[in-house]
């Protein structure tokens, strides 16, 4: 009798406080309900007892101090910036040079992590050996001992502006890395105008040689020819439109180079540490995700007489890439996080004038302190979305 009542009530769409055990869908979401209850609650208790402690002090937590004046000038900056700027205008200083080194080594460490874990895969000991001794050394240095062996042991011995190390319109010296900066004219709008179009269509060439491929076997030279529309196309509508971007030459003036784009030492110093430190990482990776490719498919490549590049690139990578891409994303998330070392050689990055300047001069501990945890977790976790996205769409689609 007590099982025919519970069949009722189930049928009826009663509600019966044991389902929240019994069902394993159901038990899950109340735990889970639970648990972010219990982490809300915490955090509210952290904050109220926070601003209570401070107000007894007399400190205040609020943000009324990002429209004041900083009052110190910063050496590198991608926008304008003086020294009578704000300190919101600080902070937008340290995001955009901390995004900029991020950026550029996580592109120079994935170029190289990926040539050094193909190189150690390499059937000539010699080259094999010299990628093996690349990776076990500089790995297993500290990072922070790199930084400032290339910044004190490199850049900053290098030749005076008088004697720099000139190639082509690009120059080294010891105060930094000098190369041309574009001018463009009005009607260069045209010229991008074209560009945006021949990538659009480059891009369209790629989806359709894809889909060619899968449906019919049959190849297309959709690399070489994607290029080609992306260069040719511009380049015709530039030199149709009398070349409307110039470039402003660095030269040498009295002691220092003028014009250009001037990179500082510390900047190029850092670059190259994050790049070499992480290669390192990342070839390890792109090596176990190509050995945990079948042998059979390199050998079935071999029967059909496909040359190496192709069977490395249409074969081997885009089956290796399941593996490679999860332990990727946290070297592209470790390299935002090292990049804080910056303050260690003086580069201008958040930690350096906004973690540690501002903070020193204004005293707001718990704003600037909140400021730069809130940036850092928005790019781990923008980083890792837009990683896991792609990840999901080179996995291998099962019937």
């Amino acid at each position: 009798m007590a099982f025919a009542r519970q069949d009722d009530d189930a049928r009826r769409g009663g509600f019966r406080p044991g389902a929240l055990l019994s069902d394993e869908k159901t038990r899950s979401i109340t735990f889970q309900a639970l648990t972010l209850a219990a982490v809300v609650a915490l955090f509210w208790w952290l904050v109220d007892n926070t601003l209570a402690n401070m107000a007894a002090r007399s400190m205040s937590a609020g943000f009324d101090f990002l429209p004041v004046t900083a009052g110190f000038g910063i050496g590198f900056t991608l926008i304008e910036f003086r020294e009578g700027d704000s300190y919101w205008r600080v902070f937008q200083v340290g995001v955009l040079n901390t995004l900029l080194v991020a950026v550029v080594s996580i592109l120079f460490a994935t170029v190289l992590g990926l040539i050094v874990g193909l190189a150690r895969l390499s059937g000539n000991w010699i080259v094999a050996t010299l990628a093996r001794a690349y990776v076990e050394f500089l790995r297993n240095t500290p990072l922070l001992l790199q930084i400032i062996a290339w910044f004190f042991g490199v850049f900053n011995l290098l030749p005076r502006p008088r004697d720099s190390v000139e190639f082509g319109a690009f120059a080294l010296n010891n105060r930094g890395f000098y190369m041309p900066s574009p001018v463009p004219e009005p009607a260069f709008d045209a010229v991008l105008a074209v560009f945006v179009v021949a990538l659009g269509g480059a891009i369209a060439l790629q989806v359709w040689a894809k889909r060619r491929r899968e449906a019919t076997g049959r190849l297309f030279p959709a690399v070489r020819v994607g290029l080609a529309l992306v260069v040719l196309p511009p380049l015709a509508a530039h030199l149709a439109l009398g070349q409307p971007l110039g470039w402003n030459i660095p030269a040498l003036k009295g002691f220092n180079y003028d014009g250009g784009v001037s990179v500082p030492p510390a900047f190029c110093a850092l670059i190259v540490a994050l790049s070499v430190y992480t290669s390192c990482f990342i070839a390890e990776i792109v090596r176990s995700g190509v050995q945990s490719v079948s042998r059979g498919q390199r050998e079935a490549a071999g029967a059909l007489n496909l040359p190496n590049d192709w069977t490395m690139r249409l074969i081997i990578l885009p089956q290796a890439l399941r593996v490679i891409i999860p332990p990727l994303i946290s070297q592209y998330l470790n390299v935002t996080k090292n990049s804080s070392l910056a303050i260690a050689i003086g580069f201008p990055d958040l930690v350096s004038v906004w973690m540690n300047t501002s903070l020193n001069q204004s005293g707001r501990a718990i704003p600037i302190v909140a400021m730069t945890m809130a940036f850092y977790c928005t790019v781990s976790l923008f980083v890792s979305l837009v990683m896991n996205v792609y990840n999901r769409s080179v996995q291998l689609k099962e019937r």
